[in-house]
């Protein structure tokens, strides 16, 4: 079995899943308990927090624990929302956003708020032109992905951060999950940015919210106390200690990892290229570790179960998208339905080695022969 759907889900990391276990074990009691092991798991629940504010240079108060990067984005988009609606009602995307951000504010818009689409570049970028231009009073929020979980675009957030301040209440919400491990990425300047541990060889079910001092947020979960007054529940011990070691590897070891997987997708653009239906989506100057392409004159759905046949395993869209439909991100830079019906997402990581991606293109020139022969 070929796996080539890491932006999806990555594999736990070892190091990672013992300090799981072993927290799991030590510290049995509940951080929010005042009895001697109560406090001591407390006292553990900090250090690990400030090592994770250490890496990501921010301050621990900042942190919110969550269950990923989905709930993360829920907190945010409607608890800035509903913070800061007497200031105005307007919101900035663009139309390369995961569900659980177009989603979410979808919903805000029953509520009454106004979402506008920024146009992009034929990058894929953010036009900051156009951004400076749409930027008004009654701005109050502006969403983007770091990297874009389709085509891998990095957008130019630290510029995005500075034409916020042309409305005195908006804030700049910064979608991070694609980004750790992938680039380098900095948060200041930003009022709130999220993530999720298993995108970077961390365990599922923990992600975190980070919150700037100075951006009010009305919580979305209430009922107790927890590590943060923005987000009730029992902390998760356990799983923040695992994503501390997996946050910190990702980090310690960008350079070394990011090019092992622009070796892998030089040799993916290089084969693929010369298939007369391949038509690559994801620009040039996307991260490595997402190629997104089109096989013209065939659904994308339709190819990926042909290779799944040959045991190879990649994704339509994302995986929290409805299948089969046009890829809104593709469409969005392509301006082409046809060809947005037609791509499909192949993820590497530092972990994929030569003989797979051998084994992949053997099996996709299978393929390509097969259904247009």
């Amino acid at each position: 079995m070929i796996y080539l759907d890491y932006a999806a889900n990555t594999p736990a990391d070892a190091d990672a899943l013992n300090v799981f276990l072993d927290c799991e074990q030590r510290y049995i009691a509940n951080p929010n308990a005042n009895h001697p092991l109560g406090l001591a798991a407390r006292e553990q629940m900090a250090q690990v927090t400030d090592a994770i504010a250490q890496t990501l240079n921010v301050e621990a108060s900042g942190l919110i624990y969550t269950s990923g990067a989905t709930e993360a984005n829920n907190t945010v988009l409607k608890g800035i929302a509903e913070a800061y609606r007497p200031y105005g009602h307007h919101i900035l995307t663009t139309p390369l956003e995961h569900p659980s951000i177009s989603e979410t504010l979808a919903f805000l818009k029953t509520k009454g708020f106004e979402i506008e689409l920024l146009n992009l570049k034929e990058d894929g970028t953010v036009d900051l032109d156009d951004l400076s231009k749409r930027i008004k009073k009654e701005t109050i929020l502006i969403t983007v992905p770091a990297v874009d979980s389709e085509l891998g675009i990095v957008q130019p957030i630290q510029k995005i951060a500075e034409l916020k301040q042309k409305s005195e209440h908006c804030k700049l919400h910064v979608d991070a999950t694609q980004a750790i491990g992938k680039c380098p990425i900095c948060f200041d300047g930003l009022d709130s940015a999220s993530l999720t541990a298993h995108k970077f060889y961390g365990l599922n079910g923990i992600g975190i919210l980070y919150k700037a001092r100075n951006t009010e947020l009305c919580p979305l979960i209430h009922g107790g106390s927890g590590a943060s007054p923005f987000r009730s529940g029992t902390p998760t011990l356990a799983l923040a200690a695992s994503l501390n070691v997996s946050l910190q590897k990702a980090f310690e070891s960008l350079q070394p990892r990011v090019q092992t997987v622009q070796a892998l997708n030089a040799r993916l653009r290089s084969a693929l290229a010369s298939y007369p239906r391949v038509r690559f989506n994801s620009p040039p100057n996307a991260v490595p570790h997402i190629l997104n392409l089109s096989v013209s004159g065939i659904k994308a759905t339709r190819f990926r179960q042909s290779l799944s046949d040959h045991g190879v395993c990649i994704s339509v869209q994302t995986a929290c998208q409805t299948d089969g439909g046009a890829s809104k991100s593709v469409l969005a830079l392509s301006h082409d339905h046809q060809n947005a019906l037609s791509s499909f997402r192949i993820s590497l990581s530092h972990l994929t080695t030569d003989e797979e991606i051998d084994q992949f293109l053997t099996a996709f020139d299978r393929c390509y022969q097969k259904l247009f022969h």
